[in-house]
């Protein structure tokens, strides 16, 4: 069976672990791509293109200021993750 495009929904596009860095890290707060760029030691092209995707199934929004593209998470969207994910929280404290 082939697997579900990454743009699909939010799962997909978090199981790239570069993905998963980009969000970490706007998380903080707002940044342009060159910041993203130069704080995770990746090319400007891969940036872009995992953004957009993040963009697509909406776990990061974008804001233009001046010639500048901001983008930041959107909580709401990774609620489904954080929901899901904490299914598993009493498995946590255990050996």
């Amino acid at each position: 069976m082939p697997r579900a495009a990454t743009t699909s929904d939010a799962f997909n596009a978090v199981a790239e672990v570069r993905r998963r860095d980009i969000l970490g890290y706007l998380a903080l707060e707002e940044r342009p791509v060159g910041d993203i760029v130069a704080s995770l030691g990746m090319e400007q092209p891969s940036v872009s293109k995992h953004l957009r995707v993040l963009k697509d199934v909406g776990l990061v929004q974008v804001r233009r200021e001046g010639r500048h593209m901001l983008y930041r998470t959107n909580a709401e969207a990774i609620r489904p993750l954080h929901e899901w994910a904490s299914t598993f929280e009493r498995f946590w404290g255990t050996n």
